[in-house]
């Protein structure tokens, strides 16, 4: 076993307490973490602060080239990363390969990107010229979840690297070994010491200071609703923008025109991956009353072929991420009062599977729409049935949560689809298909409860810039 320490101004930086990093699929140690807190994060802002001084003046192509070269360096540590992540997480191994893949592809892409970032000319008269730049902000801090946790880092990191900002980035507590080590794999790739510094410990602690850390010049959060709206609390108070990634529960809606077989594998697979511990997951199947039945039965067949077991063995499912999650998700399946259990529903006894977090996939039919579990984010693989009878109760169960971050509609009619697709809130809605591997190059973010802010794509570059307006007169 291992420890696993604060990275901070290029160096592995203990804290006077630690806490075991428990693997979910075992409930066994693979190490300690450093207990970071306010101290260890004072020091990373201000090595941030410093090292951003002459980080933002390198041009664009000096920062694009370091971006390259921590991409290939991810390459090459691919099946080190891969195995972190697989553990911490107890996702299967080809989903935690999948993810160390996209994270690489997020320094590729944003390597790119800041090439073509400009600003703009704008002619309002011949006396005058008048131009705009992009602009760092200085310190950018990011809280990111446990479900993603390589993916979320480098999502974060690359664009806000990539204008010239400086990074702290504080990892959930139970998923910390990805982030410190790349952040180390960028210093030994030419990223100046500071510019991305890791702080690990818990949201309560080493969260909580950086939210509240005065040198810090913007926030990201990935997570929850509730802890959401406190981060947005105090970037309010300091009048410092944020980006907020929350829940989600995601629609996916299928008509009577759809090709059920190719629905009916994207919906298992977008409530089974990562045990559905997915703030995107398709969590509601919508469907039309006429192929319901048929619907569900093939849902049914690829939920029965499932298999279960520890992460590294890549079974089809692997664990929740911890006993406290594996409780939640069991109590909000055994606080039914409306519904048909057609499969799963219970935490597995009686074999190995009881040593780890496992839930095994479920699908509910006929729930009350306005229950709980149909208006909740489960955050596991647990998926809930509805029907409509046509468009419009499809749109209102669809806009029917206080959720709005993707949904999909599975027709065969395109005029039906482009109609729906802007009538439905969400951040992303998807036509005949259901994420987009990654979708680094897609502006992501959502509505109502699931926040507010965009990353991925360009416009993550807007999010840790600013615009500042220069006018010359001539």
């Amino acid at each position: 076993m291992s420890a696993t320490e604060s990275f901070i101004d290029g160096a592995a930086v203990p804290s006077a307490e630690v806490y075991e990093n428990i693997d979910p699929s075992t409930s066994r140690s693979l190490g300690t973490v450093a207990r970071g807190g306010p101290d260890e994060v004072d020091r990373a802002v201000g090595a941030a602060r410093r090292a951003q001084r002459q980080w933002r003046t390198t041009t664009p192509e000096h920062r694009s080239a370091v971006l390259e070269r921590i991409a290939t360096a991810i390459d090459t540590h691919h099946a080190e990363l891969a195995r972190y992540e697989c553990e911490d997480t107890g996702k299967p191994a080809s989903q935690a390969r999948a993810d160390v893949t996209v994270a690489a592809r997020y320094f590729r892409f944003y390597a790119h990107a800041i090439d073509t970032y400009y600003g703009q000319i704008i002619p309002l008269s011949s006396d005058l010229h008048i131009y705009t730049r992009r602009e760092p902000l200085g310190v950018t801090g990011h809280i990111v979840a446990w479900n993603y946790p390589i993916q979320l880092v480098a999502r974060a990191v690359a664009p806000a690297i990539a204008a010239g900002n400086g990074v702290v980035a504080k990892p959930a507590d139970e998923t910390p070994r990805t982030a410190v080590a790349l952040a180390r794999i960028a210093v030994d790739s030419g990223l100046p010491d500071g510019v991305f510094n890791v702080v690990t410990g818990f949201g309560a602690e080493a969260g909580a200071a950086l939210t509240a850390h005065p040198g810090v010049d913007s926030l990201g959060f990935v997570g929850s609703t509730r802890i959401g709206s406190e981060v947005a609390a105090a970037a309010a108070q300091r009048v410092i923008p944020a980006v907020l990634e929350l829940g989600g529960k995601s629609p996916q809606i299928v008509f009577a025109d759809a090709d059920l077989d190719t629905a009916a594998e994207f919906v298992a697979k977008a409530i089974l991956q990562n045990a559905g511990q997915t703030c995107s997951a398709g969590s509601r199947l919508l469907v039309e009353e006429s192929v319901h039945d048929a619907l569900v039965d093939k849902v049914l067949q690829r939920f029965a072929g499932v298999t279960m077991g520890p992460g590294c063995d890549d079974p089809g499912l692997g664990p929740l991420i911890s006993r406290k999650q594996q409780t939640r998700v069991a109590g909000m399946v055994n606080g039914l009062t409306r519904g048909e259990i057609l499969c799963g529903g219970a935490v597995p006894t009686g074999n190995e599977l009881t040593e780890g977090c496992y839930f095994p996939p479920t699908l509910i039919d006929g729930v009350d729409p306005a229950a709980a579990i149909a208006q909740e984010e489960i955050f596991g693989p647990v998926l809930t049935v509805n029907t409509f009878a046509d468009d419009d109760q499809a749109l209102a169960l669809a806009n029917g949560t206080e959720y709005a971050l993707l949904a999909a509609l599975w027709t065969r009619d395109l005029s039906r689809a482009h109609r729906l697709a802007a009538e439905i809130v969400a951040g992303q809605v998807y036509v005949n298909t259901y994420g987009a591997g990654g979708g680094v190059e897609l502006p992501f973010g959502g509505f109502r409860r699931s926040g507010y802010g965009r990353e991925k794509g360009v416009a993550a570059l807007d999010a840790v810039t600013a615009t500042k307006t220069v006018v010359v007169k001539l």
